[in-house]
């Protein structure tokens, strides 16, 4: 997979013969890169295994003859991944850039005009704390709650509005819990899958129940068989049982727009559609 100037090679390995042919595969792109004359810089390549280690593997891999550092983490386009595919090392990145950011509107904007401080927070703060969600939304409240205190913190910044309980200032300033616009963001890109605006197939992701049954709308989808808990929590998983549970119409919208107007006026009916704890 190439993005820019990103290459990854990834294979499942099982036993000595994959890890020879994932080896060839990174000879054959070194040939290649050589050939156009476009070199790696080895020390900036590294590798990362998911799963349990195999002992009877060797771990190691080459470019150039030389070794590849082996990580547990890694930033990729923005999210840093875990080799046990867990987030909380994205979490913590993304409240440090948040945080850093929020400071500095605390220190530097001295008129709290509530206008002005709302766009500065969603311009400047959310997006780092909303950034691809849907790859890696988190499950565990630790996690959940580390991201939410920046904008508890926000909310303090208004000294009129202090003394309310959290959910309260969220209302009177027009925002959502993060949480909250973390399960809207799944289900607008589910909604982009199902109605053809997105790059990526919507059969590599989901596949539409046989068993749609007198209730619901015509979109719902089966949910797969899975064992462990990480992949219980990957997009195409988490996001299946509140898709079902939307109406007829809100599916059938026209439109992004149209969509994310629908679940304006669903959350508005119930509060708690966009929670799951």
């Amino acid at each position: 997979m190439k993005f820019a100037d990103d290459t990854k090679l990834f294979r499942t390995v099982t036993d000595q013969t994959d890890h020879l042919l994932l080896q060839n595969d990174l000879d054959i792109v070194c040939e290649w890169a050589d050939r156009w004359q476009m070199k790696f810089n080895v020390s900036k390549c590294k590798t990362m295994q998911y799963g349990r280690k195999t002992s009877a593997i060797e771990p190691r891999y080459y470019m150039y003859g030389e070794p590849l550092e082996e990580v547990s983490s890694e930033k990729d386009l923005g999210v840093v991944f875990s080799s046990d595919m867990k987030v909380a090392l994205h979490c913590r990145d993304s409240y440090s850039k948040a945080n850093r950011m929020l400071g500095l509107i605390s220190r530097t904007i001295t008129y709290r005009n509530p206008n002005i401080l709302l766009n500065l927070y969603k311009s400047l703060v959310r997006p780092h704390l909303d950034y691809c969600s849907s790859v890696w939304n988190p499950y565990y409240s630790k996690d959940i709650n580390l991201l939410e205190r920046v904008q508890h913190r926000f909310t303090r910044l208004f000294s009129e509005l202090r003394s309310l309980p959290y959910e309260e200032r969220l209302r009177q300033l027009g925002l959502w819990f993060l949480e909250e616009r973390r399960s809207r963001s799944d289900l607008i890109e589910l909604f982009k899958l199902a109605k053809g605006i997105s790059d990526t197939a919507f059969n590599e992701f989901f596949y539409v129940s046989e068993n749609t049954g007198t209730r619901g709308h015509s979109w719902k989808l089966s949910k797969k068989h899975c064992h462990c808990n990480a992949r219980l929590q990957f997009f195409s998983q988490r996001v299946v049982n509140r898709w079902n549970s939307l109406a007829h119409e809100d599916v059938d919208a026209l439109s992004v727009n149209a969509f994310k107007g629908r679940l304006e006026r669903r959350r508005r009916h119930q509060m708690d559609f966009f929670k799951d704890i």
